[in-house]
């Protein structure tokens, strides 16, 4: 039974994944200050924009909250004196909007909370962690047994999702990892199969799972224990840095990040894929795997978060798969993920970009098959490779694992029809909104076509051709008209038949 408390009717669910840009439309100056308007805009559709106006005051405050992920960003300085002058107005706004510009197309900063509230402050201004804190004390009054240990505050890059270190009083020694979440907008199943799924997922025990303790559901949130690792997740090994760390100090700019050995690029990549082709057989969609929800456990790489897609949570890596029509499944979406994340073990850090056709030089011409097998131009484009098929490469096929059993994860029938009806309703959005976003990149081309200063000098030319032939058929016309008029004479008015003459009427006079 949930001790979760039910949510507020009517409350709006937001996929954090997609994009904001903003734009400086205007300045206005007030007795003291500036202000400047924004333009932000949520995904591709120009109706879903809003306004919002700040100061630089505001700037100076979001870029001070932001100095924890250690790069420099271009945030025009202070200016005390001449301040109002419209020239140096005009300069700072051309800084703002750099600044903005950094900000909202870099992959870690543009989901932070405090960019989100800068630019969105109806749907960001909630305090989640106050949220959290709520439903935790509800939780250990109904339980006991447990006890928070401290709070770890933004060591994971979702916003409606709070951690705390907490531990069980008959197990004093052994430290486990509480997560409060909120539910996504993704979630398809009903909240009775939901609780049925959490059920199934917290009675796993396969090793290529990491376990989870506990669980509870109700129709807005989930709460989560499961154990915590001291070693943190193989990103955190990757980039050599302490698991409790804040997100975005701990990713935004490592500085000792490093590639992993072949040995272990081959054996984690197997025993990985491993885990999602049993979560595949029985029929369990997952779409969330990147390097913070692996886990190295004892030389076993295990999934972490299989839970997140049934709780409708939007994945990390949305905003970049859903750009190619082709990675429209949820199998195609855990290879195209997989490919990712092999990219960051070969070279300790995700890829900049996708697709990727120009590889860094490593002597592991194996991976890099691989690597082009998932995210090249082609492959995006023509679609993903198999689990299966992964895991007969020669990258991977020669790995001897340890359990040489055959895993499964038995799933009732029911639930596993309400899982597969919730697979095909998520499909079905993703690729609605792939289509979508098709369209949107159509005329976005065909319009920088239709400006361009080439397409301008062409239309000119033709416009040039048509003005010319015009003029030449004109002149042609009043040829043709001079030369019919002119010849021997000038050409007499056309005459009736001529009659007979009257006779005359007058009389001669008598001689």
């Amino acid at each position: 039974m949930s001790f979760l408390e039910k949510p507020v009717p009517g409350r709006l669910l937001l996929d954090d994944t997609v994009p904001l840009t903003a734009v400086i439309e205007a300045s206005q100056n007030l007795q003291s200050h500036t202000e400047y308007i924004i333009r932000v805009q949520r995904g591709v559709s120009s109706e879903n924009s809003w306004q919002v106006i700040r100061r630089y005051s505001d700037f100076d405050v979001l870029n001070s909250s932001l100095l924890v992920c250690g790069i420099t960003l271009p945030l025009p300085p202070k200016k005390l004196i001449g301040n109002m002058d419209r020239e140096f107005i005009a300069e700072r706004q051309r800084g703002l909007q750099a600044y903005l510009d950094s900000i909202t197309q870099h992959p870690l900063l543009c989901s932070s909370h405090s960019v989100k509230k800068f630019l969105d402050p109806n749907n960001y201004s909630t305090n989640y962690t106050e949220i959290a804190l709520q439903q935790v004390s509800m939780f250990f009054r109904s339980d006991p047994k447990w006890e928070v240990l401290e709070p770890l505050r933004d060591i994971g890059w979702r916003i409606r999702k709070k951690y705390f270190l907490i531990k069980n009083k008959e197990q004093p020694k052994e430290k486990d990892l509480l997560s409060w979440v909120d539910l996504g907008p993704d979630k398809f199943l009903s909240d009775k199969d939901l609780q049925s799924a959490m059920k199934l997922l917290t009675g796993l025990s396969t090793p290529y799972l990491y376990p989870l303790l506990f669980s509870s559901t109700s129709e807005s949130s989930a709460l989560l224990i499961r154990p915590f690792s001291e070693r943190g997740s193989l990103k955190d090994h990757i980039c050599k840095v302490k698991p409790r760390e804040i997100y975005l100090k701990k990713y935004c700019n490592p500085k000792k990040s490093q590639g992993l050995e072949l040995s272990h690029i081959k054996l984690y990549g197997r025993q990985i894929l491993e885990g999602l082709k049993l979560l595949h057989d029985g029929g369990v969609f997952y779409g969330h795997l990147h390097s913070s929800n692996v886990l190295v456990d004892d030389g076993v790489c295990r999934l972490m978060d299989v839970e997140n897609g049934m709780l409708g949570v939007p994945s990390m890596l949305r905003p970049v798969f859903t750009q190619f029509r082709k990675i429209n499944t949820t199998e195609s979406i855990d290879v195209f993920c997989f490919g990712h994340l092999l990219y960051e073990m070969t070279y300790g850090h995700p890829p900049d970009s996708v697709p990727v056709d120009q590889h860094p030089t490593v002597p592991y011409a194996a991976v890099v098959s691989v690597l082009q097998s998932i995210l090249s131009k082609e492959a995006c484009k023509s679609g993903m490779p198999r689990v299966a098929d992964l895991i007969q490469t020669p990258l991977f096929s020669d790995i001897q694992l340890q359990h040489s059993e055959k895993l499964q994860i038995k799933v009732p029938s029911r639930l596993k029809e309400a899982l597969k009806t919730a697979k095909e309703s998520l499909e079905k959005k993703l690729q609605e909104e792939q289509r979508v976003l098709y369209q949107h990149r159509r005329l976005t081309r065909a319009q920088s076509h239709h400006g361009s200063e080439e397409e301008k000098k062409r239309r000119k030319i033709l416009a040039r051709k048509k003005s010319r032939q015009s003029t030449y058929e004109n002149e042609e016309d009043v040829s043709v008209r001079n030369n019919n008029n002119s010849g021997s004479g000038a050409s007499s008015p056309p005459t009736c038949p001529s009659s007979p003459t009257p006779p005359s009427t007058t009389e001669h006079a008598p001689f």
